[in-house]
């Protein structure tokens, strides 16, 4: 199943379990081995395989075990800073979120006290 926008949590969770039970099979490990190697319990791995949620620091040491952690840069990729950021800020690294702007046709504010 290709994992996409369109499924729930609950599928997602189940085809990554999935996933992580065949890699799991691939390097010859049962859960106990696995487990052990994580750092975690057993039944933590038999949560995690059938889809069950879980801390991300599980899942990095199970990741690391089944040797997929460098799979985690694809994942969530370093941002770099776009050229047009780099002209407006001469080079300068960005520190804050600019946020959600307001329309213009919105009424400007005020303190309220004004009569």
């Amino acid at each position: 199943m290709k994992i996409e926008g369109l499924l729930t949590d609950e599928a997602i969770l189940a085809e990554l379990g999935g996933r992580l039970v065949q890699r799991r099979l691939e390097l010859q490990l049962t859960q106990q081995m696995l487990a052990e190697q994580a750092g975690v319990s057993k039944r933590t791995v038999e949560r995690i395989e059938a889809g069950a949620t879980a801390q991300l620091s599980t899942l990095v040491r199970i990741l690391r075990v089944l040797e997929l952690l460098d799979r985690l840069e694809a994942l969530v990729p370093a941002a770099g800073p776009r050229p047009m950021d780099l002209v407006r800020l001469k080079g300068k690294a960005r520190k804050r979120a600019s946020g959600k702007r307001k329309p213009a046709d919105e009424e400007p504010w005020h303190w309220g006290d004004e009569t």
